[in-house]
Order: structure tokens, then C-alpha cells, then sequence
């Protein structure tokens, strides 16, 4: 009988121990998974901040390019002005030339 309650004993610590390591293996996973779901929440936050800025900054990018084109646009539009003045000019002072 000692044998038999020696042995129940070991098997109940035996038991208790095996409990003991799962509720500790399961508290180790539920910190992981939250570690894990934090990390994963903080990527994606700094991802959308990432794209925010890059949003903004493609936008401030665009009314610059723009503002350049219309510049450019204005300043070929004056030059060819200025031929088409100089051209009429021309030929004007052609037809005063007298003929010889």
C-alpha cells in the first residue's frame, strides 16, 4: 500500500508540474502572440505615416512641376511673341524700303 500512495503522490506532482508548465507555456504564448500583434500594429502605423508623407510630398511635387510647366509655358509664349513681333517688324521695313 506505501508503494501505491508513494506512487499516487509522484503521479499527482507529476501531474501538478505537467499543469503548472502548460499554464506557464500558455501565458508565454499569449505574451508572444500580443508582443507579436503590437509589433505588427506599430509596422503597420509607421507605414501609414510613411505613405502619408509621400503622399504629401508627391502632392507638393505636383504644384511645383506644375507651376514650373505654366512658367515655361509663359516664357515660350513671350519668345514667340518677341519672333513674330520681329518678324512683322521686318517685314514691314521691307515694304518702306523704296525700290531700286
Amino acid at each position: 500500500m506505501i508503494d501505491q500512495e508513494e506512487q499516487s503522490l509522484k503521479e499527482s506532482k507529476r501531474v501538478e508540474k505537467r499543469t503548472a508548465e502548460e499554464a506557464e507555456q500558455l501565458a508565454k504564448d499569449q505574451a508572444r502572440k500580443k508582443a507579436n500583434l503590437a509589433r505588427e500594429e506599430e509596422i503597420e502605423k509607421a507605414l501609414k505615416a510613411r505613405k502619408t508623407r509621400e503622399s504629401e510630398k508627391r502632392a507638393a511635387e505636383e504644384i511645383d512641376q506644375i507651376a514650373k510647366d505654366q512658367a515655361r509655358k509663359k516664357a515660350n509664349l513671350a519668345r514667340e511673341q518677341e519672333i513674330a513681333e520681329a518678324q512683322e517688324a521686318r517685314k514691314l521695313k521691307i515694304k518702306k524700303r523704296p525700290l531700286q
